[in-house]
């Protein structure tokens, strides 16, 4: 996915602390040209939809 504000250092470090602070979240990683985020999670304990929710609460917009 790709995350608008992600092309800049503050931008990605909150997003890294705030995907790493979820349990479940096993790697991320941010591409800062683009802003492409690609992360690896357990289903079983958080949600895709629970982690857009994340996004969206603080303040970050998923491009389409």
């Amino acid at each position: 996915m790709k995350i608008k504000e992600a092309t800049s250092g503050t931008v990605i470090q909150t997003l890294e602390s705030l995907l790493n602070g979820i349990n479940g979240i096993e790697r991320v990683l941010v591409n800062v040209e683009d802003g492409e985020v690609k992360f690896e999670y357990r289903s079983a304990i958080v949600t895709f939809e629970q982690i857009v929710e994340l996004f969206e609460n603080n303040g970050l917009h998923i491009r389409k």
